[in-house]
């Protein structure tokens, strides 16, 4: 299998990070790619029309796409209900993975903003709706799912892991653990499981 990613993309390190977890790491080939907003990587674009990374080519060539159903596939491949339980179970798990994955969303706007647009054309108020998105997620995890992230691993602390990796690689200066001790705990604990510390995002 080939995975097309980015080194700084939390998306893809979400998926690499399953891949670890789940021992398949070493079946899969990753490939660069240098994808973005303004210009597809034509080696994607055949694959995924949207051009986007993470994209998984299967050894039969099909594509899969985007990073959730590349890691419900993985987990799949891998014998399932690992990474996202069964039952009841799974609904948690998908929920926590939707709050972690929406905040990224607005983070990678916030940064498109600044590194695509113009300055004379950038709008403060717009970056600053989507980190109030970013923040208020934040509260939530510190307050309501402390307990659930520090129990479990599966693709719902993985995709918080991913959010809080990508806070500190490209949002550093706006200080996330201020009032947020126990997750800013937990994120320093789960950063060093191998998973996560071999799949630290580059630029």
């Amino acid at each position: 299998m080939k995975l097309f990613y980015s080194p700084a993309s939390p998306f893809a390190r979400k998926v690499l990070v399953v891949a670890h977890e789940l021992g398949l790491s070493e079946r899969i080939t990753v490939v660069p790619a240098a994808a973005n907003p303004m210009e597809k990587e034509k080696a994607i674009a055949q694959l995924n029309p949207a051009g986007k990374i993470p994209t998984l080519q299967l050894d039969n060539g099909e594509a899969l796409f985007d990073s959730r159903v590349i890691c419900e596939y993985l987990d799949a491949l891998a014998g399932g209900d690992r990474m996202f339980p069964a039952g009841e179970a799974r609904w948690k798990a998908l929920v926590l993975q939707s709050l972690a994955d929406e905040a990224l969303d607005s983070c990678i706007l916030a940064r498109y903003e600044q590194l695509y647009r113009p300055e004379s054309m950038r709008i403060p108020d717009w970056v600053d709706a989507q980190m109030h998105k970013v923040f208020t997620t934040l509260d939530v995890l510190e307050r309501d799912w402390i307990h659930y992230l520090a129990a479990h691993v599966n693709i719902g602390p993985i995709a918080v892991g991913a959010l809080l990796g990508y806070l500190d690689f490209r949002f550093a200066h706006v200080g996330w653990r201020n009032g947020r001790p126990r997750l800013a705990a937990w994120a320093d604990g789960f950063a060093g499981r191998p998973s996560m510390s071999t799949t630290a995002p580059t630029t």
